[in-house]
């Protein structure tokens, strides 16, 4: 006990003791300055003056622009840009996910290359509520009466007549004898409509043209993308009048019958109609009787 408080006063004495720190001119060694302090005050001024030189540099960092330039510290302007940046990486997965699968409907349409296992599980899942197909005798009539007023006018919207909960009523692209109808099991996703030669065919509905070009065993190809998932192609044609990237409207003449291609047996129309890259029945939503 007697060696703890002899430290003690030791350290006390030690601490509170004072000392003199002079300045001195180096040529006369005539004082110049001098202060006195003692270890606890040095301690003490050292102490605040730390303290001091750490908040005043946290409050220049807080609220001047340096804090930019600190790795690690993300200024308001880098967080709204990041956040921005996130918003458009999303939207630009999204589209990048819309456009895959828009490509792999083109390719399927092209191709042909769906099973017919696949098909019918398709077919038995339809939605009834979205497509509702209806060939009774007023549809056909409105399908008479709109074929008219094209071919006199020429153009036209056909959506201004149809009333949406009544469902799709799609344009006749051509008029004739159904050859060979629609036939999943044998892989033919189309029908074939016999028609004269050079006979207009003609846009199921309103769209764009996605492909314009020549095939070895189909001929002249045409293929146009309307609302809603849908695709028309129409092959073995003359002769095209548009090119991809035409915005066409229901009715408009988009090329001729005709006979080309190997695949072809003579002068007719090779009509499919797909939808969300699967094919439909044509004849369940239009009428090609003349």
């Amino acid at each position: 006990m007697k060696k703890k408080s002899a430290f003690s006063k030791r350290v006390k004495k030690n601490l509170l003791s004072r000392y003199r720190f002079v300045i001195l001119n180096e040529e006369n060694y005539e004082e110049q300055f001098f202060f006195r302090l003692s270890i606890l005050n040095l301690l003490i001024i050292s102490t605040f003056l730390f303290s001091f030189l750490i908040i005043s540099t946290s409050l220049i960092i807080s609220y001047t622009p340096l804090k930019e330039y600190i790795p690690g510290y993300a200024s308001n302007l880098m967080r709204k840009q990041a956040i921005m940046n996130a918003s458009k990486l999303d939207s630009l997965t999204i589209s990048y996910s819309q456009s895959l699968n828009q490509l792999n409907s083109i390719k399927r349409v092209l191709t042909g290359d769906i099973e017919f296992e696949e098909f019918t599980e398709r077919e038995f899942k339809l939605d009834t509520e979205n497509i509702e197909v209806k060939l009774n005798s007023k549809k056909i009539k409105e399908d008479s009466l709109l074929r008219s007023i094209v071919e006199q006018q020429d153009k036209y919207n056909f959506n201004s007549n149809l009333n949406s909960d009544e469902g799709f009523l799609f344009f006749s692209p051509v008029l004739g004898y159904i050859s060979q109808k629609f036939d999943p099991s044998k892989k033919h996703f189309a029908i074939d409509v016999v028609a004269k030669e050079n006979e207009p065919v003609r846009s199921i509905a309103d769209g764009v043209v996605i492909f314009s070009e020549w095939s070895l065993d189909t001929g002249y190809v045409i293929i146009l993308e309307h609302k809603q998932g849908y695709l028309s192609v129409y092959k073995h044609n003359e002769s095209l009048n548009n090119v991809q990237g035409d915005i066409v409207q229901a009715g408009d003449i988009i090329g001729t019958v005709g006979n080309t291609g190997e695949y072809s047996t003579g002068h007719h129309l090779h009509f499919e109609l797909w939808n969300d890259g699967y094919p439909l029945d044509p004849q369940d939503f239009i009428n090609f009787s003349p």
